[in-house]
């Protein structure tokens, strides 16, 4: 039997399945601008400290940029912070929207992320602004973690995902690049892909 089998519902990672990230841009970014512990806070699938309070939503943006000012001891302007943190994020090619656009066509599409406020109005939505649509055009729901105030791979965000959608994990499709994220999502029924960086895995549906 095909993985895609009797699924009706995607549901997509963003960084690093659709998005191409590159952490070491990020830590540099910030290295470059005073915040020297940036190294052991960024890490390629969970983040510590402030950048962690920011993705699961007890730190606001203005809180964060105002602890990173802390941090460095310098007066930096939001723009140089949001641009340091943004360098996490390539983009997103363009066969991966045109992927998505197909795909919404025949199931129901949902984004699960852990990300943050800052990132995701400004150079994640810039990303999906490409086509001349908006990241609306391209899923039926998005559950961020920084809105539902937890992160994977806890089991919170999944039980929250559940409840809320109304999706039946044996008829979802988890594609994530965590193996932690994957386990996690499977202990609830969810049927998982493990995407490998910069990879396309269009090959798993019939387009």
């Amino acid at each position: 039997m095909a993985i895609i089998d009797g699924v009706k519902n995607l549901l997509f990672d963003l960084g690093g399945v659709l998005m191409d990230i590159k952490r070491e841009n990020c830590v540099a970014a910030f290295e470059a601008i005073g915040v020297k512990t940036a190294n052991q806070m960024l890490g390629e699938y969970s983040q510590k400290g402030i950048f962690l309070q920011l993705e699961e939503g007890s730190l606001s943006a203005s809180e964060f940029r105002d602890a990173v000012r802390l941090e460095a001891g310098l007066p930096l302007t939001d723009g140089q912070i949001d641009d340091a943190l943004n360098k996490f994020l390539i983009s997103i090619p363009e066969y991966k929207l045109d992927m998505l656009l197909k795909l919404k066509k025949r199931y129901h599409i949902v984004m699960l992320s852990n990300t943050n406020p800052i990132m995701f109005h400004s150079k994640i939505d810039e990303c999906f602004r490409i086509q001349g649509l908006t990241v609306d055009d391209y899923f039926d729901e998005k559950y961020l973690s920084y809105k539902m105030k937890c992160i994977k791979p806890n089991s919170e965000i999944f039980e929250k995902l559940i409840a809320q959608s109304g999706m039946k994990p044996e008829e979802t499709l988890f594609f994530d690049d965590s193996q932690k994220n994957l386990e996690a999502a499977a202990k609830f029924g969810f049927r998982t892909y493990l995407v490998p960086p910069f990879t396309d895995f269009s090959s798993v549906f019939e387009l």
